[in-house]
C-alpha cells in the first residue's frame, strides 16, 4: 500500500502542511515532502535537499539563490523523485509559484492516482497546471498563509477529499480492453458507429479532439491504460500547423510511436482550423473560407498548402511507429462540412492531403495507407475503419490485450 504524499514549501507553509498531514494520517500512512528552495532545514519526512539531489545537475542546480531558476529546477527534481515512489495519492499547497512547482510531478503520475492541489490561482485558468490529467484544483479562498477559520475548513475539505480517494478506491472493471477514439462534432456519426461496433469486445473511450482531448488520450496510452487507438479525428494537427486554438502540440502521435500500440487512424476534420468568436480570427485569415460553428467557435477551411503540411506532419509521425498502423483516407470527404453542397467541400485540397500521405508514409506490411471511397461519416467508412482496427489489434496478439 502506497502512502499519501503531502507536499509543499515547509519554510513558508509548514503549519498548513502539517495540519493537512495530520488529518490524512488518521486514516492512511502519510509522507511529508519539503520543496523549499532556500536551502534550510525542516521537519518534513523528506528534506528539500533530498529532493533536490534528484536533479540531473545535483542539488547545486536547485539552490541557486535565484527564486525563478530554483523553483523551475526543484520542479524537475520533484518529478524525478516522485517517479520512484509508491504514491497512493498526493496533495499540494501553494500560491502561483508552489502550484507551478508541484503540478508537473502530479501530471507525470498515471491518471487515476488521486491528485489534489490547493492553490491561490485555482479559480482562474488552470489549464497550464492541469493540462490533460485528473488533478483536482481546490481554490484556497484565502492565501495559504496561516490557519484561520476559513483556511482550516478549506484545507480540511481538501485533506478529507484525498483521504477518501485513497481509502475508497473506485472498483476496477477490466473485463474488456480499453480503446481510445478521437471525435469532433463533425465526425460524430463515424465515431459513434465505430464505438458501437467495437463495444461487445472492447471498452471504447471517446476523447473530444480539442487539444486537451488528444493529449489526454495519448497520456493514457503512455500510462498503459489504453492499449489501442482508433484515431478517427486527427484535426488537432490542423490547429498546430495553422495556429488555431485547439492544437494538441508537437507531441501529437508520439505516444503511439513510443508504445507501439495498435493504431487505426484517419483524416477526420482535417478540413478545419478552430478559432474563437468571428472577431478573434487573425487578420491574415479574414478573407478565407470561414464558417461560424457557434458564437464562440469559428472554423476555417484548410488550404491545399496547409493540407500538404498537415499530411507531412502526420506522415513523419506514422513513420516513427513500429507497431501496426493503418491510416484510412475518406475520399468522399473528411467531415460533415466536406461533402458536395457543404461549405468546406474542396476535392482539390483533399487530393493534396491524400496524395501527400500516400507519398510520404513509408508503407510496409504493418504500416499501410488505404483509400476508402466514402465520406468519413458514411456507414461504409465506419465499417472499413472497424475492419482495419480489428486487423491491427489482432496482429498485436491477445496477450497485449489481456494487460489492458
Amino acid at each position: 500500500m502506497g502512502s499519501a504524499y503531502v507536499v509543499g514549501t515547509f519554510d513558508t507553509k509548514g503549519t498548513e502542511l502539517h495540519y493537512v498531514a495530520a488529518l490524512i494520517a488518521g486514516g492512511h500512512p502519510v509522507v511529508t515532502v519539503d520543496l523549499s528552495t532556500t536551502g534550510g532545514n525542516s521537519d518534513a519526512d523528506v528534506s528539500a535537499a533530498e529532493v533536490a539531489a534528484h536533479h540531473p545537475g545535483g542539488a547545486g542546480a536547485v539552490f541557486t539563490g535565484d527564486r525563478g531558476s530554483a523553483v523551475a529546477a526543484m520542479a524537475v527534481s520533484f518529478e524525478r523523485f516522485l517517479a520512484a515512489r509508491d504514491v497512493a495519492g498526493i496533495i499540494g499547497l501553494g500560491g502561483s509559484g508552489g502550484t507551478a512547482l508541484i503540478t508537473p510531478a502530479m501530471r507525470a503520475l498515471p491518471v487515476g492516482v488521486p491528485k489534489v492541489m490547493v492553490s491561490t490561482v485555482a479559480s482562474g485558468d488552470v489549464s497550464a497546471y492541469v493540462d490533460a490529467t485528473d488533478i483536482a484544483m481546490f481554490p484556497s479562498v484565502t492565501d495559504v498563509a496561516g490557519l484561520n477559520r476559513i483556511s482550516r475548513q478549506v484545507l480540511g475539505n481538501a485533506a478529507h477529499a484525498l483521504l477518501g480517494a485513497v481509502t475508497r478506491p473506485v472498483p476496477a472493471v477490466e473485463d474488456k480492453p480499453a480503446v481510445g477514439l478521437s471525435m469532433f462534432g463533425v465526425t460524430t456519426p463515424c465515431v459513434t458507429a465505430v464505438a458501437e461496433q467495437l463495444a461487445d469486445d472492447y471498452d471504447p473511450l471517446v476523447f473530444h479532439a480539442t487539444g486537451t482531448g488528444g493529449r489526454a488520450m495519448e497520456k493514457l496510452v503512455d500510462d498503459g491504460l489504453i492499449r489501442a487507438v482508433a484515431d478517427i479525428t486527427t484535426t488537432e494537427v490542423c490547429d498546430l500547423i495553422a495556429g488555431g486554438v485547439m492544437s494538441a502540440g508537437e507531441q501529437r502521435l508520439d505516444a503511439i510511436a513510443r508504445t507501439g500500440v495498435p493504431y487505426a487512424g484517419s483524416c477526420g476534420a482535417l478540413d478545419m482550423v478552430n478559432f474563437g468568436a468571428l472577431d478573434t480570427v487573425p487578420a491574415q485569415y479574414r478573407d478565407r473560407n470561414l464558417y461560424v460553428h457557434n458564437p464562440q467557435v469559428t472554423l476555417m477551411r484548410t488550404s491545399a498548402a496547409e493540407c500538404r503540411r498537415i499530411a507531412e506532419f502526420i506522415a513523419a509521425k506514422l513513420n516513427a511507429c513500429d507497431g501496426p498502423v493503418r491510416f484510412l483516407l475518406p475520399v468522399g470527404g473528411v467531415s460533415m462540412l466536406d461533402s458536395p453542397g457543404q461549405p468546406f467541400h474542396d476535392p482539390e485540397a483533399d487530393a493534396v492531403l491524400f496524395e501527400t500521405l500516400e507519398g510520404q508514409v513509408r508503407q510496409t506490411g504493418d504500416r499501410r495507407v488505404e483509400r476508402v471511397p466514402h465520406n468519413v461519416n458514411d456507414p461504409e467508412f465506419a465499417a472499413a475503419l472497424v475492419a482495419a482496427f480489428r486487423e491491427v489489434a489482432g496482429s498485436a496478439g491477445r496477450t497485449e490485450w489481456e494487460r489492458a
